[in-house]
């Protein structure tokens, strides 16, 4: 493992423990040249994933994309960051699950919205906003309604 501060390549393991969840292992590190610490997570990766973009790009799954967009959505609230962690590696595992290599941004776009319903409900407001591509103040009073009388689905155009 590099340094990620002097770009070191003999990093020594001082700690390795798994997570709560078991779902990763957090390995303590240091850096005998520059005397640096710092912390990695390896985690288990059961294939890889190809996002294929409503343009017909594709690009390689990036969880730390993932995990941007829902802890801004989630953003002064009052939301644990282990509940946030929980349901991101929740979508993590039931897209390598699902046995496809191909995975549209509208797949994992319901599965966001899906979790932050459970999560928060201003956190899953403020995701569908971008998602749905609200445009005007109208679109959150629909979605908002819609949201209230149980439905699931509001297109916002």
């Amino acid at each position: 493992m590099r340094c990620p501060f002097c770009g070191h390549t003999d990093t020594q393991v001082k700690d390795s423990r798994p997570t709560e969840e078991h779902h990763a292992i957090r390995r303590r590190r240091f850096c005998p040249a520059c005397g640096s610490r710092f912390t990695t997570f390896e985690r288990v990766q059961l294939r890889e994933l190809m996002v294929v973009k409503t343009d017909g790009q594709r690009e390689l799954f990036d969880r730390d994309k993932l995990a941007r967009s829902i802890f801004l959505a989630c953003r002064k609230r009052p939301i644990e960051d282990e509940r946030v962690e929980k349901a991101l590696n929740g979508i993590q595992r039931r897209l390598e699950s699902s046995g496809e290599s191909d995975i549209t941004t509208d797949t994992i776009g319901e599965m966001v919205m899906e979790a932050l319903n459970a999560l928060d409900q201003v956190a899953y407001v403020r995701y569908a906003s971008v998602y749905k591509n609200f445009r005007e103040a109208r679109d959150f009073e629909q979605f908002v309604e819609k949201m209230n009388d149980g439905e699931e689905e509001v297109d916002a155009e």
